[in-house]
């Protein structure tokens, strides 16, 4: 299915109708945000971070830890995904490697950012950012190590904390003139620059809202007005999971029993329907009809 949804979400980025895109950890996740009839899934550096490491967005993640996660998510739905590689993990030879693996592993498109390694959360202080030129070489190694010309690279800068947002404009402009597929301006601080940014840059673009973070979130329709091509929401479902998780803990530790928290947990049989276990069931069943036969 991956040349397919590759070509599906090429289709989704030239609508510029800001379509809603969540983001993964994993792969239930995932399932979930196909379930509801979201058209992409976005798999979050900083959610891989946070839920298989336990540590914050902060550069600690390796390609292969990476990889693995988009291997098992591409496995498990059919919609597009959208890859956080942080900064392609090194210069442009690594840039390569880790554009061909997550190629192969299942992205419909692979987003690369200019902040010096380690990286930070686009929403942590403290930022900087490599020299334009080092940035522009990244990007051509991307842009030649894709073997589909429909796998997108996504060119993301963080000169909006470091250098302010001409600086960026500036940039992401010149990552779409290298012929980066799309622009990512990240972490702009009000409306205002929401607007600039979407007016000033023509190529198709990502907008991150987190909630608690530095952008504001317009809602969807202006977003749209904007010609935004994807609205992210990186990280609505980890924190949704974190807090359920938290608040059904305590209730158990307090209470010894789930009684008061029932309804905030998914039901045995639903749970067994999200991970498709008919579908392993029949396989199973499948099987040993045939070994029967032998």
């Amino acid at each position: 299915m991956t040349p397919k949804s590759r070509a599906a979400l090429k289709a989704i980025v030239a609508r510029r109708e800001a379509v809603l895109v969540p983001g993964a950890a994993n792969a239930l996740f995932a399932r979930i945000i196909e379930e509801l009839g979201f058209e992409a899934a976005y798999i979050t550096g900083a959610g891989i971070a946070n839920m298989q490491l336990g540590v914050p967005d902060i550069g600690l993640t390796t390609l292969t830890e990476v990889a693995n996660t988009v291997a098992a998510i591409a496995d498990a739905v059919e919609i597009p995904l959208i890859v956080d590689a942080d900064t392609g993990f090194g210069n442009e030879l690594n840039v390569t490697r880790t554009v061909r693996l997550l190629e192969r592993c299942g992205a419909a498109a692979i987003q690369l950012e200019d902040q010096v390694f380690p990286k930070k959360c686009g929403h942590f202080s403290g930022k900087e950012v490599i020299p334009l030129p080092e940035m522009i070489g990244k990007l051509k190694a991307a842009l030649d190590a894709r073997h589909d010309p429909n796998l997108q690279i996504v060119a993301r800068t963080d000169a909006r904390a470091t250098d302010g947002l001409g600086s960026a404009i500036e940039r992401a402009q010149a990552f779409a003139e290298t012929g980066a597929d799309i622009i990512f301006v990240e972490a702009p601080s009000s409306l205002e620059e929401l607007e600039t940014i979407a007016h000033e840059i023509k190529a198709p673009q990502i907008v991150n809202i987190v909630f608690g973070g530095k952008t504001p979130d317009p809602g969807h329709r202006q977003l749209k007005a904007w010609r935004f091509s994807i609205a992210l929401y990186a990280n609505a479902a980890l924190q949704a999971a974190l807090k359920g998780a938290f608040d059904v803990l305590s209730a158990l530790k307090r209470d010894g029993a789930l009684s008061a928290v029932s309804e905030r947990l998914a039901s045995f049989e639903e749970r067994q329907r999200m991970v498709r276990k008919d579908r392993w069931d029949a396989l199973e069943n499948r099987l040993a009809s045939k070994a029967e036969r032998l």
